[in-house]
């Protein structure tokens, strides 16, 4: 068996936890991944893994061999991307994951615009609004709305969106338009699930931020389809300006109490940290953060 596959199959089992998912990745089965680990073993003359019915852990020389082999197989792949790059084609395939609401309503454009400038790059593009471990998916790079990114990745900030109070006309027109925060516990509100304040909303008053619990009538984690909800009279939304401008721009909805806004969210654009950055990645990245500059109102 090729030495470099054994060591790729070793590295990948210990960032997807199990000799069942790699096999899944590269379509074996788990006993030919078990004979590549048995391979290598036999010939470092050191167990790598402690095998157990429930988990997979690392040896002490499994530790010490993994971090030096995955500095070398990333030497590696440098090298083969340089290597491709002499022809000064940016090609491959560009492995993404983003949030769902930011994929849906601002991903694919980008994407298309991108691709139509760089043809040979091909893009494979997840939507996930879980914190996707970037190794363990085999992911180049991920979108991450958030005011803190992990710190253990490479993080290059692409635009930000206020945080803002929508309602329909027609809502508007029934309920009467709130003129305070403590007026919107007079209303029907629509909450976003994933938020990390719970059923709380967060404003800006003044020099002040304030928290409000309100009780909601229905909650989603996607903003556009609590947009949608908005949309057909439901309530009031809180949800990031950016993800809901197809329908400020038609006048499905308006903004409210817009002098209460919250602090604006960043959206970063972050990758693992790594010796030689590939093409396909500086490309995207580079591409994300001109275009949100090059138009004002694509920008939060």
């Amino acid at each position: 068996m090729d030495k470099f596959t054994c060591i790729h199959v070793f590295g990948r089992i210990v960032e997807l936890g199990s000799f069942i998912a790699v096999a899944r990745e590269r379509k074996l089965s788990a006993m030919m991944i078990s004979k590549y680990i048995a391979q290598l073993e036999r010939e470092l003359g050191v167990s790598l893994l402690n095998r157990t019915t429930r988990q997979i852990s690392l040896t002490e020389a499994g530790e010490r061999f993994y971090r030096q082999s995955k500095s070398i197989m990333e030497d590696l792949s440098g090298l083969e991307e340089q290597t491709r790059e002499l022809g000064h084609t940016v090609k491959g395939t560009l492995r993404i994951v983003a949030p769902i609401d930011f994929g849906s309503t601002q991903l694919v454009p980008i994407v298309a615009a991108y691709q139509a400038i760089y043809p040979d790059v091909k893009v494979s593009l997840v939507l996930d609004n879980g914190m996707v471990n970037l190794a363990a998916g085999n992911f180049d790079c991920a979108i991450r709305v958030t005011d803190i990114p992990e710190a253990s990745l490479v993080a290059r900030k692409i635009t930000e969106t206020p945080l803002c109070l929508f309602a329909s006309p027609d809502y508007l027109r029934r309920q009467g338009r709130p003129q305070t925060i403590d007026d919107l516990k007079q209303h029907q509100c629509l909450h976003y699930l994933n938020t990390p304040h719970g059923d709380y909303w967060v404003f800006n008053q003044g020099k002040r931020v304030r928290k409000i619990r309100l009780e909601w009538r229905f909650g989603c984690n996607n903003s556009r389809a609590l947009g949608e909800a908005a949309t057909l009279g439901l309530g009031v939304v809180q949800a990031p300006e950016l993800f809901l401008r197809h329908l400020i721009e038609s006048g499905a909805v308006e903004e409210i109490l817009p002098a209460m806004r919250p602090d604006s969210i960043p959206i970063y654009a972050t990758y693992l940290q790594r010796k030689f950055i590939p093409s396909k990645l500086s490309t995207f990245v580079n591409f994300l953060v001109e275009y949100f500059q090059s138009t004002p109102q694509r920008a939060g």
